[in-house]
């Protein structure tokens, strides 16, 4: 794909829905309310980013500064959408996120994924080997004590410190 005509900004209450149903469109991915898509849009915008071509929503990453270690980006959500994965946009829409002006100051990032997830873990395993940095693994929420044997477990995959 190519991304020349692909814009990455900050997204804004207007693209909730779009991103909503990008989300809802990606089955790997748990589902939130469209609400909780109009606040990752507008109060977590600088620390969230939207990939759009024209009027269609291609890629959508959702995160925040974790309150306890204001200098880790946990990672929410990422979501492409399925004409474009498999190309570079995941990758691409984290490093513009990571480099801009304002979250430069971020020496980790941290996200969950499942064991089983091959593409999130490629996915941030680049990005580890892009700014240079370990990964390590962890579980954070057990399949049995946090899902009740309903969700398989989520590993947490904490990256850095990021070399910038």
């Amino acid at each position: 794909m190519d991304f020349l005509g692909v814009i990455l900004r900050k997204p804004t209450a207007e693209d909730g829905t779009s991103v909503h149903q990008l989300i809802t469109e990606t089955p790997e991915l748990d589902s939130n309310s469209c609400y909780c898509n109009l606040l990752q849009c507008s109060h977590f915008s600088d620390t969230s980013i939207i990939a759009e071509e024209g009027t269609e929503t291609l890629g959508f990453i959702s995160g925040y500064i974790k309150p306890q270690s204001p200098e880790t980006l946990f990672v929410w959500q990422v979501s492409v959408s399925s004409k474009a994965r498999g190309k570079g946009l995941g990758g691409l829409m984290l490093k513009n996120l990571l480099e801009r002006e304002g979250n430069t100051s971020i020496t980790h990032v941290e996200t969950t994924i499942t064991e089983s997830n091959e593409a999130s873990w490629a996915l941030f395993n680049s990005l580890a080997g892009y700014f240079g940095a370990p990964i390590e693994r962890s579980v954070m929420f057990d399949r049995i004590a946090h899902f009740n044997n309903e969700h398989d477990s989520e590993l947490l995959a904490r990256i850095g410190p990021l070399a910038r």
